[in-house]
């Protein structure tokens, strides 16, 4: 049964919000939406939480990413309970597990290594820890253990950085720029002589290289693509209040209109 005392004990921290979460997969008491869940229709939502976290942060909401960092929280205790309904693992192995890796993979911190060393030296340490664990659970490929389930651009970015590390990667920005150039013309040529798949494969390609070509400049692509789709939000949303200002919204117009009220948009964030 569930502890009473304690899910209603405002000072009880973590242990407060486990035995929340027991009592919600309680079979017999619990909230039957909470019963329902397994793990693969929960990631969807921890994936949103945690991009969440990430939006709340890009706008300095700080009031906002306190509850957004305990939705996250709470996406982990929820995963932990249902692992540990099945007999996997407990959220105190988690804990245990996160705690052991820290510590080893911080010897410069909790051992006897020196911290007198570069930022880059410490990226080279731990990248080296990173490999020998890999090398632990098997993971023999340079390109394993980068998750599948990553967002699509941001696994490209991760691919390739892996890849870098062992020697395969463009010496320099001007063969990427160029590689952009020759998958621009590739898209273009299947886009006028091939099939959908094709053109589909092409753009892909597109993409891939783009990401590269953010690794190259020290740009992290998901995070350049984040501000862009938060500025054509801002522009248009102001582009809909100066169509509101001639009393017309978005349909009521056309391109030509909206373009030029665009364009005034960027005038007015310039000045």
């Amino acid at each position: 049964m569930p502890q009473t005392d304690l899910i209603h004990d405002e000072a009880a921290g973590i242990e407060r919000l486990l035995e929340i979460m027991r009592a919600l997969r309680d079979p017999q008491t619990g909230c039957p939406w909470d019963i329902e869940q397994n793990f693969a229709t929960i990631a969807p939502y921890t994936i949103e939480e945690a991009y969440e976290v990430a939006d709340a942060i890009e706008r300095e909401a700080w009031d906002e990413l306190k509850g957004e960092l305990g939705d996250l929280l709470f996406q982990s205790v929820f995963h932990a309970q249902m692992a540990q309904e099945a007999g996997h693992f407990s959220f105190q192995d988690v804990v245990a597990t996160m705690s052991n890796k820290m510590v080893s993979r911080h010897p410069h911190v909790f051992g006897a290594e020196s911290r007198e060393k570069s930022a880059q030296q410490q990226t080279r340490d731990w990248e080296a820890i990173k490999a020998a664990e890999r090398a632990d659970k098997e993971q023999k490929g340079t390109l394993d253990g980068v998750a599948v389930g990553l967002p699509a651009l941001l696994r490209a970015y991760k691919l390739q950085q892996r890849a870098a590390r062992v020697g395969f990667d463009w010496p320099s920005v001007s063969n990427v720029i160029s590689k952009v150039t020759e998958e621009c013309a590739e898209l273009v040529e299947a886009r006028d002589t091939l099939s959908h798949d094709k053109v589909e494969e092409e753009y892909g390609d597109l993409l891939f290289v783009m990401a590269n070509l953010g690794r190259h400049l020290g740009i992290e692509p998901e995070a350049a693509l984040r501000a862009a789709n938060a500025k054509f939000t801002r522009r248009f949303e102001s582009v809909e209040v100066k169509l509101a200002a001639r009393g017309k919204r978005p349909e009521d117009s056309d391109l030509a209109e909206m373009d030029a009220l665009w364009d005034e948009v960027k005038a007015d964030e310039r000045s």
